[in-house]
């Protein structure tokens, strides 16, 4: 766990009496690593000013996770046309089976959800809910708050894969679930390809998707559906850290470009983990972070999102992606 490597004496001793604007202490963005010792980052940020009362863990941990060095300036590249020229890695949808991009968003003048309070919660909520109403085309659709939702659509939601549940126990300990489902909700498009999650993680869970492999159209879809938001809902950026989030492994473009792809051979090896390690790769099970693979079916997407842009960040998975497919394809031949 990161926290536990870079939290020494000596800088528990610098910030153990270090308060951010939102009140947040040493101890509140500790607890979630604290409290659950199995985890991988172990930090959260009740605001944007965390990252700097803190910034000597926080910079510390960044560097590691993102290869990110504390003087440098997060680039910006939401231009969809440097990836129309790419072909579709899976053109007769034999691997693939969906791609999704999301990204994660917070509104500026709030504190980030482990530390927000329920009134402030409630306040965001109706200023997404007033933007969303504008969006048209093909971003058009339908809010549907979790606490009024009937049965019925929250079980075509579920079948859609849409629903998200409350937080697992990582966001428990950080504060992130605290009064719900009071002031969460989704809203989708009307042809489900586009998708908002509203007080998850962050405020904003904006999310592009599709069956098979088509990258390039998932890209600009998502692209049009954030710059449409932006022109209503002022949002958390920093020069440096790029998009502000509550966990700083989604800092920078809080970008996440992800396939559910078939690998049952190259899946199976031992040199698996270390091959998607090395293309820059994080690995997750079909119903995402700490679940396990059915069939052989994995969710694959970039790890890095802090000090690349968002079209580096499409790149990089999908420059991966093609390389686990021609090794599977390979591992196949020799059967």
């Amino acid at each position: 766990m990161l926290v536990k490597q870079y939290l020494t004496p000596e800088i528990h001793l610098a910030l153990q009496n270090k308060v951010a604007k939102c009140g947040f202490t040493l101890e509140d963005i500790i607890r979630s690593g604290f409290e659950n010792t199995d985890g991988d980052i172990g930090i959260y940020a009740g605001d944007e000013d965390c990252y700097h009362q803190f910034a000597i863990l926080f910079d510390a941990i960044i560097q590691d996770y993102h290869h990110y060095q504390p003087h440098e300036i997060h680039p910006k590249n939401l231009d969809d046309s440097d990836l129309e020229s790419l072909p579709n890695l899976d053109p007769e949808d034999n691997r693939i089976l969906s791609t999704r991009i999301r990204v994660g968003r917070n509104l500026k003048g709030y504190a980030l959800p482990p530390a927000i309070s329920k009134e402030a919660r409630q306040e965001v909520e109706a200023q997404i809910i007033t933007a969303l109403a504008k969006l048209d085309g093909e971003h058009k659709g339908h809010y549907y708050p979790l606490c009024e939702m009937s049965e019925s659509t929250r079980a075509q939601l579920v079948a859609d894969h849409f629903l998200f549940k409350k937080g697992d126990r990582f966001l428990e300990s950080a504060g992130v679930n605290r009064d719900w489902p009071d002031s969460r909700g989704i809203f989708h498009s009307d042809d489900k390809q586009f998708l908002i999650w509203v007080n998850e993680e962050d405020q904003l869970r904006i999310i592009s998707i599709q069956k098979g492999a088509d990258i390039a159209q998932v890209f600009k879809r998502l692209v049009t559906g954030i710059q449409a938001l932006e022109q209503e809902i002022p949002l958390q950026f920093d020069p440096h850290l790029g998009y502000i989030s509550s966990c700083p492994t989604n800092l920078g473009t809080a970008l996440r470009a992800s396939v559910h792809i078939k690998l049952p051979l190259l899946s199976q090896t031992n040199y698996f983990k270390k091959i998607c390690a090395d293309l820059e790769l994080s690995i997750r099970g079909i119903h995402g972070e700490h679940s396990e693979s059915i069939g052989g079916i994995w969710d694959i997407s970039n790890k890095r999102r802090l000090g690349l842009t968002e079209v580096d960040c499409v790149l990089t998975l999908y420059n991966g992606v093609k390389k686990l497919i021609q090794l599977e394809i390979e591992l196949e031949n020799k059967r």
